[in-house]
């Protein structure tokens, strides 16, 4: 009986430290779920003990075939009370605050449209089985170290913007991190291809509000628009392979043209949800200009990003060849107001009224013609 109980212990001794195990690997697992940073466009850090994590990057692009303006924004989620990123140019960037409209309206410009599909026969929320007609469908889918460069450093609103240069990747590394910016060990080797093309840098540090009354960074932040001289549409998406979570990128891309991206750069195949020639109003003719624009509307996922493999470049597409989406909403035929199928079934029984009569009348007229004898 000893040996039983002393086995019957030693298999309870087993099953608890297995359940401890699970439970160190379920906290591993958390841990890893809620990362120390990630990262949008640029490089996005916050402190190691809170997280952040970017949902989604927006991005508005005008390219006149000389200069280039983004307008940049992005949704976060996470612990932290601030956050730096930095984001690589192909030459000297002027920084302002953008308008948090101009999303608002290009999502309205790139709204499906709306088409009808009637049918014939009623269906479950019709009459005479329930509801009153109509259904919709759902829509388908400052100071200067060796090898850094200090060009300006301005306060925009909630953020603190440092316009770099740098010939050297961990000297410019080591400038962020002396300065605030917290970035990754890992930041000065995904910079080099940068460095080598003498690229400059704009680091922006984000605190919403003064430190006794900060909160969570959450939601959308306030954009920011960069504007630099480019003889290519370039987007910068080098630094978002740090990222430890999925990205999810929309661009709306203002050319002569109808563009496109040269590849997939490691992400899923990017899709067109809208190309065509507008006239822009309100934020996006401040962004696009007066005159009528082509507009590219893109989205693209990485589930991976760490299979990301340089910027974006986009290029013009053969054809100017418009696109949009379309959302079909189903309706009963009606014809004056009455559903088509109450007519149809209505002419047939009249028309098979009409037939008795007819055939009622000939037999008696038959039975009139020839008496029975």
């Amino acid at each position: 009986m000893a040996g039983m109980d002393t086995a019957r212990g030693g298999g309870v001794g087993r099953r608890r430290a297995l359940v401890v195990v699970l439970l160190l690997l379920a906290v591993q697992l958390v841990s890893l779920a809620r990362p120390a940073y990630a990262c949008g466009c640029g490089a996005m850090v916050v402190d190691e003990k809170t997280t952040l994590s970017v949902n989604r990057e927006t991005s508005a692009v005008r390219w006149d075939g000389k200069h280039e303006q983004i307008v940049m924004s992005l949704t976060v989620d996470g612990t932290a009370p601030d956050a730096a990123w930095i984001m690589p140019v192909p030459h000297r960037a002027k920084v302002e605050l953008g308008d948090s409209d101009l999303f608002s309206q290009l999502a309205g410009l790139t709204a499906p449209a709306v088409k009808t599909r009637h049918y014939f026969w009623p269906h479950s929320s019709d009459w005479p089985f329930g509801g009153h007609g109509d259904t919709a469908a759902a829509p388908l889918p400052g100071a200067r170290g060796p090898g850094v460069g200090v060009v300006g450093r301005e306060r925009l609103g909630p953020f603190d913007v440092a316009r770099l240069t740098a010939t050297d990747p961990d000297a410019l590394r080591d400038w962020l991190k002396s300065n605030g910016f917290q970035l990754p060990s890992s930041l000065a080797a995904e910079l080099r291809p940068y460095v080598a093309q003498k690229w400059e840098y704009v680091a922006v540090r984000l605190a919403p509000a003064a430190p006794e009354n900060r909160s969570y960074l959450s939601g959308t932040l306030d954009p920011l628009r960069l504007s630099f001289a480019s003889e290519r549409l370039v987007y910068p998406m080098r630094l978002s392979r740090l990222a430890k979570t999925p990205q999810s990128l929309g661009l709306y891309v203002f050319a002569p043209h109808r563009m496109e991206p040269r590849s997939s750069i490691g992400g899923k195949s990017p899709e067109v949800f809208f190309a065509g020639r507008i006239k822009p109003e309100g934020q996006v003719r401040d962004l696009a200009g007066d005159g009528t624009t082509f507009m590219t509307a893109i989205d693209q996922q990485f589930p991976q990003p760490q299979r990301i493999s340089g910027d974006h470049e986009l290029r013009r597409v053969a054809g100017d060849s418009p696109y949009q989406r379309v959302t079909y909403r189903y309706s009963l035929l009606k014809v004056g107001g009455m559903p088509a199928w109450i007519l149809a079934v209505g002419g047939v029984f009249a028309l098979a009224g009409v037939v008795a009569v007819v055939m009622v009348w000939l037999r008696r007229r038959r039975t009139v013609t020839h008496p029975m004898g």
